[in-house]
């Protein structure tokens, strides 16, 4: 039996948790907070988004009486968490989804690819996008922009620079010499086909919203 990554009417709760959890309000689609509970409920952080958009608005009667009965009582409504947790097996997935095949898609993104410790696909959507902004003569550790990406990802500089080599294989109009590791390199085709042939402009708008997992601070 195939699972989808459905909503349920029983994750209200979680957001409103979450949108509680300080700072208070409206979290970032792609911030830490939205992606982890993505990845535990198997739920894209977009819809999560959009519910938690629609919970702030209280659009329906059924919103405003959760809003009611729990925003303001953090207690109830962490007791109310726990057992919902308890419950639907969170924490406890080779039992919850014993005999049921778990298609995932966006979770994924958020691992590490096998062979290439510490390095996700979600890090190689944020060089691709800065790798179309330099060329390549200046896609070396010394460039500040080089450096300032792998800070913020957590990467060493050389894996960036790596990365970016690997993106130079992959694009048709410089044949680069791949060298990097056959890990990395088939990685960076995946992400090449998803997203190098498309519009920068809209790389750009999704790897601004995706450096938002990474620059979440609590």
């Amino acid at each position: 039996m195939a699972r989808t990554a459905n909503w349920n009417d029983d994750y209200w709760l979680l957001l409103v948790q979450l949108y509680l959890r300080r700072p208070a309000g409206l979290k970032p689609m792609y911030s830490r907070p939205v992606v982890d509970l993505a990845l535990e409920l198997h739920v894209e952080p977009r819809v999560l988004y959009d519910k938690m958009c629609a919970l702030a608005a209280l659009g329906t009667p059924r919103m405003e009486r959760i809003w009611r009965d729990y925003a303001g009582n953090p207690r109830r409504l962490a007791r109310a968490v726990r057992l919902l947790r308890q419950m639907r097996g969170f924490g406890s997935e080779g039992a919850f989804y014993d005999g049921v095949d778990v298609s995932e898609t966006f979770e994924r993104d958020f691992r590490p690819i096998p062979g290439t410790p510490g390095v996700t696909p979600l890090m190689l959507v944020l060089v691709l996008d800065l790798y179309f902004r330099l060329t390549p003569a200046t896609m070396v550790a010394e460039t500040p922009e080089v450096a300032a990406l792998a800070k913020l990802v957590g990467l060493p500089v050389g894996a960036v620079v790596e990365a970016m080599a690997a993106f130079r294989h992959c694009d048709p109009y410089l044949r680069h010499q791949a060298t990097e590791g056959p890990a990395l390199l088939e990685a960076c085709r995946e992400v090449w086909r998803r997203h190098g042939g498309g519009d920068p402009e809209a790389l750009a708008s999704l790897a601004e919203q995706l450096g938002e997992y990474f620059r979440w601070k609590p």
